[in-house]
């Protein structure tokens, strides 16, 4: 199984892109609800309790890890692959981050995200070290991800709260919008009125979904451990909000999930 985890709902958008990019392949999700945002904690905690996530999802069966969570990307990703060495581990900055590059023409990029991973500068770290003559404009967006797991992806109290936080970006004029958030793909529609249809946006699931399909292909032996099938299993450790709303923008099949909290220390 491939294994998967987010601090939420949000990481079921990468979910939907690996159905998209590797369907039949079998999926284990853990969204740690009950301790969500990651975002707005600190570096300690989200290595924590990314390493206890990967911990358990390897002992469910997953043969590769899914960091579904920009936050758990930016400080725990390298922290994973030297606690799990030999895993394959993908992350949502890594290959997303080469999209960018491909896509921006005026060098000018904006990325928004929660406060953890703005404050982490993985982002732009990631992206200057590819083109050093990017300016990157980052805008940390902390209500975005309680108004997603609330089922408010659309609307004018949506919209308005969405305007406030992209004015400064939309102001430097970027052509490209970094989604660097697994919720925020939930938005999108309402991102892209904002922003403009001249806006590239990025969504870092469908890069790295990408990514995991061309390395599944390279290492056909590992490819043929992964369970193949429907039957996906997904856990959350308290109850999501409004998981029918998410699961409808997500999914044409409704999920059952369980709820339960492994880490109830």
């Amino acid at each position: 199984m491939i294994g998967i985890f987010d601090s939420g709902v949000g990481g079921l958008t990468v979910v939907k892109e690996i159905f998209k990019y590797l369907p039949g392949k079998q999926i284990i999700y853990f969204g740690d609800t009950a301790r969500l945002p990651y975002g707005t904690k600190g570096a300690d905690f989200v290595k924590k309790y990314s390493g206890k996530t990967t911990g358990w999802l390897l002992n469910k069966k997953a043969k590769i890890i899914v960091i579904a969570c920009n936050t758990s990307s930016a400080w725990a990703a390298d922290f994973l692959r030297s606690k799990y060495k030999g895993v394959p581990i993908f992350d949502m900055i890594s290959f997303a981050a080469k999209d960018v590059i491909i896509n921006t023409k005026n060098k000018k990029v904006g990325v928004i995200g929660t406060p953890g991973t703005i404050k982490s500068n993985a982002w732009s770290d990631r992206l200057k070290k590819l083109d050093p003559s990017l300016k990157i404009y980052s805008q940390a967006c902390p209500l975005f991800v309680p108004m997603v797991e609330m089922g408010f992806t659309k609307g004018a109290v949506t919209e308005k709260l969405v305007r406030e936080y992209l004015k400064k970006i939309k102001a430097n004029n970027v052509d490209v919008l970094v989604l660097a958030c697994t919720h925020y793909p939930l938005l999108e529609g309402v991102i892209k009125k904002v922003m403009g249809s001249k806006v590239k946006i990025i969504n870092p699931a469908e890069s790295t979904a990408k990514e995991i399909k061309k390395y599944l292909k390279e290492n056909p032996l590992l490819a043929k451990k992964l369970k193949q099938g429907s039957g996906h299993k997904f856990f959350f450790s308290d109850e999501p909000y409004d998981l029918k709303e998410i699961n409808r923008l997500c999914f044409k099949k409704k999920i059952n999930p369980i709820i339960n909290d492994p880490f109830d220390d």
